[in-house]
């Protein structure tokens, strides 16, 4: 249930955000099919696969047992994640798009949470997989979002951060300099 709860609070989190996106003027796209491709197995093993497994026993045969600290380890990471992942969109406000993308009037964002981290949005949903895995305690739900991020990640954000040095150029590579990429000193 504590999976489930953080899975809902996230989809409130991003909601509004969501909508406000739509009313963008996308500008410039850098979505192509690979990114659907991870975007899709992001979907399906954070999202449908954890949900199918609360409701069906379809992949029992995959469970495991750790011990209950563990499980304790995975309710207390929903909160840093459930924070970093409201503090991130709320940072980037109208510049936040679910693709590489950017909209008309584009700002860099470096303040806030982006002041020491360049993508605190994927350190939150980190944190959100390995909660995941020690929540759920199934091979296939608990457990296969931590490679499907791994490849979005590794295709994901090298194109974003030159999308960002396309559109930002100095400022950007200024930035790069002073924040980490996915923790504030790395």
């Amino acid at each position: 249930m504590v999976w489930l709860a953080g899975f809902l609070l996230s989809v409130l989190i991003r909601m509004p955000y969501t909508m406000q996106n739509r009313q963008n003027t996308i500008t410039d796209s850098h979505n192509d099919r690979a990114e659907t491709i991870v975007l899709t197995a992001m979907f399906a093993t954070m999202m449908v696969l954890p949900l199918l497994y609360l409701v069906a026993p379809v992949m029992n045969f995959a469970d495991y047992q750790l011990p209950l600290w563990a499980s304790i380890l995975g309710a207390l990471l929903q909160l840093p994640y459930l924070w970093l992942f409201w503090r991130s969109h709320a940072d980037l406000g109208r510049n936040w798009s679910p693709g590489l993308e950017l909209r008309e009037q584009h700002t860099l964002v470096t303040t806030g949470i982006y002041r020491k981290i360049r993508h605190p949005m994927y350190s939150a949903i980190w944190v959100a997989a390995f909660s995941q895995g020690l929540l759920l305690q199934n091979g296939i739900a608990g457990l296969l979002v931590i490679p499907a991020f791994a490849a979005m990640c590794i295709l994901r954000i090298p194109k974003e951060e030159a999308m960002m040095v396309q559109q930002f150029g100095t400022e950007y590579t200024d930035y790069q300099a002073r924040a980490g990429r996915l923790l504030p000193w790395f």
